[in-house]
């Protein structure tokens, strides 16, 4: 049982394994991140890849589950206020073994609230062959020992890691505005902004996600959300992220619908994200709209005929306060020669 004090300078610790089925990429990404190489293995050989891959946000939780299991439901943990940074090193392809290694390099106490402290962690997630993934730095925040409370006890880790949706999964609703056709690296423009669509948070969903890769009882269960400091239940950040690339892919499915004749450009692997941010929770109910913004661009050197975009997304809820934000990038087809 882990409290704040707990945790060493330098630790490194290891997870425990979870394989990876074409099954279960499928799953996560038809609901999440419906993009031809997460989806159809036919289609997936004509991509960047070649073959059938996870999203990102697929392997961000699943390294969410590892952590859970192996630590976070033996501890005190109060919730992470955001991510520092994730880098994508590598696909995950069906048939891979994933492990986890978590390594603590920053402690410190909290000012505000003395019950709790925070803990970085540099995390890891790594296949079969011992390769790094993905790597995510983030703060996690855990009550002091003779003060907080632990988890309360219950079968959350009953579900396997597999995603299966409510009966009826609650739709991504596009935008009032019509949405401008995709445009290749050379016209994309710093400063365009816009609305990727909207959906509300069921209380079937909320928990769907939360049994597969965030099994802590404030996202899966009523009374011990009640009795948390979210205080009713609310959604895992990564379920909330997760969203954010659903309203991006319907977005992107539009621009390609307004392209027109001729081959569209084509998107291809993001790098990663940094400055993700949690800023309030979601809860049952809440109805979030995501919006995205350019923020600059620059020609790829290691690939002459891709550029990178990088752009500021965030999550507002139907009050009007941001949830949710981070800062990606994106490799985008330059125009044909």
């Amino acid at each position: 049982m882990l409290y704040f004090e707990d945790f060493i300078l330098g630790e490194t610790v290891p997870t425990g394994s979870l394989a990876v089925s074409e099954g279960d990429i499928v799953a996560f990404a038809s609901r999440f991140d419906a993009q031809d190489f997460h989806v159809d293995p036919q289609k997936a050989k004509g991509s960047f890849v070649g073959t059938l891959i996870a999203s990102g946000w697929h392997s961000c939780s699943l390294l969410m589950r590892l952590m859970a299991q192996s630590f976070l439901l033996n501890s005190s943990g109060m919730g992470a206020p955001g991510i520092e940074e994730v880098k994508w090193l590598r696909p995950v392809q069906p048939g891979d073994v994933l492990h986890g290694r978590r390594t603590v390099t920053e402690i410190k106490p909290s000012r505000s609230r003395p019950e709790m402290g925070l803990v970085r962690f540099k995390l890891e997630l790594l296949n079969q062959r011992d390769e790094a993934v993905l790597e995510q730095a983030n703060w996690i925040m855990f009550g002091r020992r003779g003060v907080a409370a632990l988890q309360p006890a219950g079968d959350w880790l009953a579900h396997p890691p597999l995603y299966v949706p409510p009966p009826s999964p609650a739709p991504i609703e596009p935008p009032a505005e019509p949405t401008p056709a995709a445009r290749f690296f050379e016209d994309i423009a710093i400063g365009d902004r816009f609305e990727l669509g909207s959906t509300v948070f069921t209380a079937d969903e909320i928990i769907a996600f939360a049994r597969a890769f965030d099994p802590q009882p404030f996202h899966m269960d009523e009374a011990a959300a009640a009795a948390s400091s979210f205080g009713r239940l609310a959604a895992s950040g990564w379920h909330t992220a997760s969203v954010w690339m659903a309203t991006m892919v319907t977005h992107r499915r539009r621009q390609l619908a307004a392209f027109g004749p001729g081959r569209a450009p084509r998107l291809g692997p993001s790098p990663g994200f940094k400055n993700l941010r949690w800023t309030r929770p979601v809860f049952a109910g809440d109805r979030i709209t995501y919006h995205s913004e350019v923020t600059d661009k620059r020609a790829s050197t290691s690939r002459p005929q891709w550029g990178l975009f990088f752009h500021h997304n965030t999550g507002v809820n139907q009050n009007g306060e941001e949830v949710f934000s981070f800062d990606g990038c994106v490799f985008v087809e330059r125009k044909p020669v």
